[in-house]
């Protein structure tokens, strides 16, 4: 990428109408796709309802937990939800750094959901930045705000906005490409970069090492450069690290000392297929469907027709008018090269395929688990390529003519993604602002006034049962094991189990608690082990519960609430 010079970005009042339009934009593409029901802190309905999936729940589960409880130490802790199981508020993914600010205002205003805010904020960032971005190559309003909206009306961005709503933060990303391509030393340099390093963190872990690759790739740059060097470099070559690691910290990610692996598949195993960018899958109306790897992260890494169009125009506008990067931008060729062979993976998938072109040892291989869901990491690579697709062109046709092609592109890409996009409306369908309790039977609010815990036997990662019991907790006020968190410590999980599991065998159970038993071995310990002129053992929607002392029991609570 080789930017105009100087900086051709309009300043003043045009810059704010500019800059008002893009984030404009990026917010009706967001209310296209996802609707504007979303948006009332105190609607919950659509996040509930199930139609999207589990995530939603986990994130309300934890922020719903975390706000009504008093503040820990580090800020992030969040053991109000999981008992034995609890960790953070990072570990269910309710981003923290919205977390912090709306349990900090709860005196003031009451907040059920920030999730609809946080999707309109990430379209009308996402458009914001890449409309500075490409005002480094073109001055053209035209050619600005028609690639800011390539760079939301994006799958890459829509598809995780539409249920992993932390990781649709990928704003973030292009701000980091901004400190890359805009010159700037000293500490003004330094602080956008710890604060950028600490809001990552904050934010999403798969966002941060991204971030930090840029934020490396920067630093060199402006290492080997005379003009820019200085004392800063020194400081920040710790400052910036350290703030990503506070940023981790506040927000809970040292709570778990083992589990950081994940549960669904490892390293090199939800890795980018070379034909994935080339895969219209169900997000394309005109382009094929082909073979690609199929894992849990496949099918969102295709860019859009319109995209793949202005890529290719930029590889010809190349051609036509071949140009080296200058030597300030190699650094980042190298890191976004990196971060490609990160999303690839030793082993390669081509079509399906896979291919172990590179043997890691195990000890390679478990400490990179961490990031097993390898194939975000193509996320920098494209945003920086179409980025450089639009400089190129910029510098092929100017900045008018670019225009008209951009428009065309972004014409293109929403007829292309009509698929994808009526897939997300369906699942973000207009919901009640609040959903009833899955488990209806009138012994579920009864249970809530005798006992203040209940348990899921056996508990762990989205175990039976588990998403039910966990809203019916959080809305009546118990405590509850019932978790699904980003991760889980499976040492911890196989205690808890042993210990509730001993409970049931010997029919000691624990005071104030009730169990639901989610499969037939804990079923079987506690018809053995029950007393049926005083416990309970029935079923109730279809789960069976045993409830210790149920006859006679005096209730724990005044009234259901």
């Amino acid at each position: 990428m080789r930017p105009t010079e100087p900086d051709p970005t309009p300043v003043g009042l045009a810059a704010w109408i500019g800059g008002t339009a893009a984030a404009a934009l990026g917010a009706f593409v967001i209310y296209v796709t996802f609707g504007g029901h979303i948006l009332p802190p105190s609607d919950t309905g659509w996040m509930l309802s199930g139609r999207i999936g589990p995530d939603p729940v986990q994130y309300w589960l934890g922020w719903t937990t975390f706000a009504r409880d008093a503040w820990h130490w580090p800020p992030g802790s969040n053991p109000g939800w999981g008992m034995e199981l609890a960790s953070s508020i990072f570990y269910s993914d309710s981003i923290p750094l919205l977390a912090f600010a709306f349990k900090a205002l709860q005196p003031v205003v009451q907040v059920d959901q920030y999730w609809g805010l946080w999707i309109y904020a990430c379209g009308a960032l996402q458009a914001l930045i890449a409309w500075a971005l490409i005002g480094r190559a073109t001055a053209d309003s035209l050619a600005r705000l028609a690639g800011a909206g390539l760079f939301v009306l994006q799958p890459l961005l829509l598809a995780r906005l539409g249920g992993h709503f932390a990781l649709g933060g990928q704003f973030l990303l292009l701000a980091g490409l901004w400190l890359c391509v805009v010159p700037g030393a000293g500490l003004r340099r330094l602080l956008a970069w710890a604060a950028l390093m600490a809001v990552s963190a904050m934010i999403h872990a798969y966002i941060l090492p991204m971030v930090g690759a840029l934020w490396a790739a920067d630093w060199l740059a402006r290492a080997v450069d005379r003009e820019r060097r200085g004392w800063s470099l020194v400081a920040e070559v710790l400052l910036a690290p350290v703030a990503g690691i506070a940023g981790l910290w506040a927000s809970g990610f040292f709570a778990l000392s083992d589990g950081l692996g994940g549960t669904w598949g490892g390293f090199g195993q939800m890795q980018l297929d070379l034909l994935a960018p080339f895969d219209g899958g169900y997000w394309s109306g005109l382009w094929p469907d082909i073979e690609t790897a199929d894992h849990l992260e496949a099918g969102n890494s295709y860019p859009g027709l319109g995209v793949l169009l202005v890529l290719a125009l930029g590889l010809v506008a190349w051609v036509a008018r071949p140009c080296l990067p200058s030597r300030r931008y190699w650094p980042l060729l190298g890191v976004l090269a990196g971060l490609l062979a990160i999303a690839i993976t030793h082993r390669v998938a081509i079509g399906g395929q896979v291919f172990e072109v590179l043997s890691l040892p195990a000890w390679v291989v478990s400490h990179a688990d961490a990031l097993r869901a390898s194939e975000r990491f193509f996320w920098p690579v494209l945003y920086a390529a179409l980025l450089g697709a639009c400089v190129a062109l910029v510098g092929w046709l100017g900045g008018r003519r670019v225009g008209i092609v951009l428009v065309v592109a972004l014409l293109l890409q929403a007829a292309d993604l009509r698929p994808g996009l009526a897939r997300l409306n369906d699942y973000f369908a207009p919901q009640p602002p609040e959903v009833p309790l899955r488990l209806a039977d009138p012994f579920w609010r009864e249970a809530a006034r005798h006992y203040t815990v209940v348990r899921v036997v056996p508990t762990g990662m989205q175990a039976p049962n588990w998403e039910e019991v966990a809203v019916y907790a959080a809305t009546l006020g118990l405590q509850t094991d019932a978790v699904y968190l980003a991760r889980l410590d499976p040492r911890a999980v196989e205690a808890l189990n042993a210990v509730v599991a001993q409970r049931l065998d010997n029919g000691f159970y624990e005071p104030r608690t009730f169990y639901v038993l989610g499969d037939e071995r804990s079923l079987a310990l506690a018809r053995d082990s029950m007393d049926p002129e005083r416990d309970m053992l029935g079923q109730f929607d279809g789960r069976w519960v045993l409830a210790p002392g149920w006859h006679g029991q005096t209730p724990a609570n005044a009234a259901p609430r």
